[in-house]
């Protein structure tokens, strides 16, 4: 084939996608770095609170008061996040549906504060979340919403088998079904060893989230990650050192693997001369482990199977309307397969999404939330935007 040939041929193709390896060239050089500096919660919650209790305090973030009377979204996270990991979502549900949400930081987690923090057992969790309640409406709640991920999604269960909550009107569960859940167990204590234990700051440990995968979307994993860890130094949650100022802003960090940091045998020590260090060597950073995890969820390890085990069958117990969100259809196991061919609740898959669902595609969980909440007549839509409603289907 002659260049000619090649070049009318190649003219005939349609564009090459760009390399997500190598940036695209622009008039300045190279694209802008990614910004991962933390985002402060006020930016998608009017308010926090610490809500007292006869156990400890909790801290709780709230949207505004909707302008026409709506549910109350009690949205609990998983194991190893924070309230803050609603965040984003809060901020899309709030602007198609009139409602409120309430984002609690459970036991062990966040801001929150109790005694016998290590208690982490399922009942315990739901006993927790039914006091907050009564100490902020007592018995005048609104109508709740119970949504929960992961670990929350079992509290959830267990809390609306309890059948404290007096104006309980619906339950959503996402990305947890017993089956697939006791089966992971196993691999959970490697899993959490593979993460890295410490971080030399808040942008380190949001690039960390981003790029191990642990959270698909940046500006979720902005505002969410620095609810999962403490500075070492004060034993505060980082979230207390926000807004960060011009010197805690650092260049981005660049990791030989993307699903590792830097550990101390990575780091080469200084050399020891005479005289001054020469400035081609290398002089490790100061104070490289500054932050690190809120829980060491590892030590939890004897309330995992109490969180999930029959939890299938108390989800289908449930006497409200039910709605089940997974990131795959192949997680369903058999009860629910069962339940959901005879109707007893909702199903709804988002595919091409991590196990946190609603931080990695915040806007169409909000549809598919949306959605069940119109369907079952709990709430109306704001009319501020449309939306995509989403039928149950996987």
């Amino acid at each position: 084939m002659s260049n000619l040939q090649r070049v009318m041929m190649k003219s005939r193709l349609p564009p090459m996608c760009p390399n997500p390896k190598f940036p695209k060239p622009t008039d300045r050089g190279f694209r802008r770095q990614t910004d991962y500096n933390p985002i402060m919660w006020s930016e998608y919650f009017a308010e926090s609170r610490d809500v007292a209790t006869k156990h400890g305090v909790f801290r709780v973030y709230l949207t505004d008061q909707p302008r026409s009377p709506g549910p109350l979204l009690v949205m609990l996270h998983g194991g190893g996040f924070s309230a803050l990991s609603w965040a984003h979502f809060s901020m899309e549900i709030s602007k198609i549906i009139h409602c409120q949400c309430l984002a609690i930081d459970i036991r062990g987690h966040g801001d929150t504060t109790t005694e016998h923090e290590d208690d982490l057992s399922a009942e315990t969790l739901a006993q927790d979340i039914a006091d907050v309640l009564h100490s902020m409406y007592e018995e005048s709640a609104p109508p709740v919403i119970l949504i929960g991920h992961s670990m929350g999604g079992a509290i959830c269960v267990h809390l609306a088998n309890m059948e404290v909550i007096s104006s309980l009107i619906g339950i959503v569960v996402i990305d947890v079904v017993e089956g697939t859940a006791l089966e992971a167990l196993a691999s959970m204590q490697s899993f959490l060893r593979s993460r890295p234990s410490t971080f030399k700051s808040i942008q380190h440990a949001v690039e960390w989230s981003v790029r191990s995968g642990q959270i698909r979307n940046i500006e979720s994993a902005r505002v969410s990650m620095p609810g999962q860890i403490v500075n070492i130094e004060t034993g505060k949650l980082s979230t207390n050192e926000l807004p960060l100022t011009e010197d805690s802003l650092e260049p981005r960090t660049k990791f030989a693997n993307p699903n590792a940091i830097a550990e101390d045998g990575e780091i080469q020590p200084p050399v020891e001369t005479d005289g001054p260090v020469p400035a081609e060597i290398p002089i490790p950073p100061a104070n490289l482990k500054k932050y690190t995890w809120r829980i060491d969820l590892s030590k939890s390890e004897k309330y995992w199977e109490g969180w999930f085990q029959g939890l299938s069958q108390k989800f289908l117990d449930v006497k409200v309307p039910k709605l089940l969100l997974l990131a795959g259809i192949d997680n369903l196991d058999r009860a629910l397969t069962v339940g959901q061919m005879q109707g007893k609740f909702q199903l709804q898959v988002l595919a091409r999404c991590g196990h946190a669902v609603h931080e990695d595609r915040p806007h169409e969980v909000a549809e598919v939330i949306g959605t069940y909440l119109l369907r079952n007549k709990f709430a109306e839509a704001s009319g501020e935007g449309q939306f995509l409603k989403h039928m149950p289907a996987c």
